[in-house]
């Protein structure tokens, strides 16, 4: 007899956990992706990236590292400010914001988004140079080309 919980007989996740362990005296980094609704391709743009880095600076609970956006969804790392804000608060909050803005072309959101807190500091490296290939193997850029849609606002210390 499988003694394994029903939800994982039933095969892959199809929602995203919520919450984020938040440990004292560790650090805290968290990836998150997040996709526009139906994955309609809005957020390559100038606009809609300043206006979400404008966003994100105001937004201040939740620090973001390093992000990069492509077309339908978007990756950035982030870590607490403020331990009393759950990270969906904060995600609901600047999702909120930026829409408040009626940013020409940006559409909706997802409701939900994944996330995954990383584990070592070799994850978040990995990681992020993961991501920043993104646009590449897209087919977005040639090789050695820059993707003006990614940034780092905080440097994310582990």
């Amino acid at each position: 007899m499988d003694t394994r919980p029903a939800s994982y007989l039933d095969g892959p996740r199809h929602a995203p956990t919520r919450g984020v362990r938040i440990e004292l005296g560790q650090p805290t980094i968290v990836f998150v992706t997040i996709c526009t609704e139906k994955r309609q391709p809005w957020l390559t743009g100038p606009e809609v990236h300043s206006a979400l880095v404008a966003t994100w600076s105001a937004a201040t609970a939740w620090l973001v590292g390093g992000y990069v956006l492509m077309p339908d969804h978007l990756h950035l790392f982030c870590a607490p400010r403020d331990l009393e804000m759950p990270l969906v608060n904060w995600v609901t909050y600047w999702k909120r914001q930026f829409t408040r803005r009626k940013v020409p072309g940006a559409g909706e959101w997802q409701r939900l988004f994944w996330d995954r807190r990383l584990r070592r500091e070799e994850s978040y490296a990995e990681k992020w140079a993961y991501v920043r290939e993104n646009p590449l193997r897209a087919g977005l850029v040639k090789p050695g080309e820059a993707w003006p849609y990614e940034g780092v606002l905080n440097a994310l210390r582990w």
